[in-house]
């Protein structure tokens, strides 16, 4: 049960929070070496640092489960944690901003992120409106392409993907422990949301798993945003998955098929098998294709 919700891409805090006894969620720790480890709770997936610099981590989840982070945390490290990194403005990703905040950590995130947060958006997938988040929420550093972050004996690249997952996503990568988390631009094993209300496009979501290909080696460690720690074997996989699913849409979209044509058509049936057994389901995973095609 535990593994099926940290998996599921559970999307919204007010969701999760209706649907989730997070008394019952554990924050599992897998160690990435260099003092880096991958939590995952009830929402994306994040990555936590413990070092002589102190302790900073990538995405905070539910702010109910700020809690079981920090005694996860405090398993690495007995020192507070200094920053936190938003891959991007969603609250399975944001929701324990506020809280980790009012502890004395300083949240980073690309200029799209504090724009989304600090104003009321609409999540088309979900058919959902979100209001704005409050003031102690909002990322206090932001950049607009990229930044570089010199902590515990590393050089962390914070790299803006424009419009791919959402038009805010950030791609984290720690090249001295050979880590990238991708946030939600990558869900191993599942087709992903593109939130096509607040920038998502198909062809923003294939470049940025490409510049994530791009940073990447043979060995390193792969953080998805939802799914089980992966690598570059994976993510390439995944990519492929996304040019296909894209040619097919657009071959019938091309040929003059309306939104409801194509998805009749069942053009990621060959697919579905493999990768639309997740949260998204093929005929969502078509529309959002469809919907940002050129």
């Amino acid at each position: 049960m535990k593994t099926a919700i940290a998996a599921s891409a559970v999307f919204l805090a007010a969701v999760a929070a209706a649907q989730t006894d997070f008394s019952k969620i554990e924050v599992k720790a897998t160690p990435l070496g260099h003092g880096l480890a991958m939590l995952a709770g009830a929402g994306g997936n994040m990555v936590a640092s413990a070092g002589e610099d102190g302790v900073f981590i990538v995405d905070d989840e539910f702010a109910e489960l700020h809690p079981k982070i920090k005694e996860a945390l405090a398993k690495m490290s007995d020192r507070p944690v200094r920053f936190v990194i938003n891959t991007h403005w969603h609250g399975d990703h944001t929701g324990g901003n506020e809280k980790f905040a009012g502890d004395g950590a300083v949240v980073i995130a690309q200029d799209n992120v504090y724009k989304r947060m600090s104003t009321s958006q609409f999540i088309k997938h979900l058919n959902r409106a979100v209001p704005a988040s409050p003031k102690g929420a909002l990322p206090v550093v932001t950049f607009n392409d990229q930044a570089t972050l010199h902590l515990n004996g590393d050089e962390i690249h914070l790299v803006h993907v424009a419009n791919a997952h959402t038009d805010g996503d950030v791609l984290v990568h720690f090249p001295g422990a050979d880590v990238l988390h991708m946030g939600d631009c990558f869900f191993n094993g599942q087709y992903p949301i593109i939130d096509t209300g607040t920038g998502g496009t198909i062809d923003g979501y294939v470049a940025a798993v490409e510049k994530g290909l791009s940073l990447a080696g043979p060995a390193t460690k792969v953080v998805p945003g939802h799914g089980p720690l992966g690598d570059r074997a994976q993510l390439a996989e995944f990519g492929e998955m996304l040019k296909q699913a894209r040619a097919a849409v657009a071959a019938l979209k091309s040929a003059g098929k309306t939104l409801e044509e194509t998805q009749a058509a069942k053009p990621t049936a060959a697919l579905d098998e493999k990768w639309g057994k997740g949260f998204v389901k093929p005929e969502a995973f078509v529309r959002t294709i469809w919907e940002t095609l050129p």
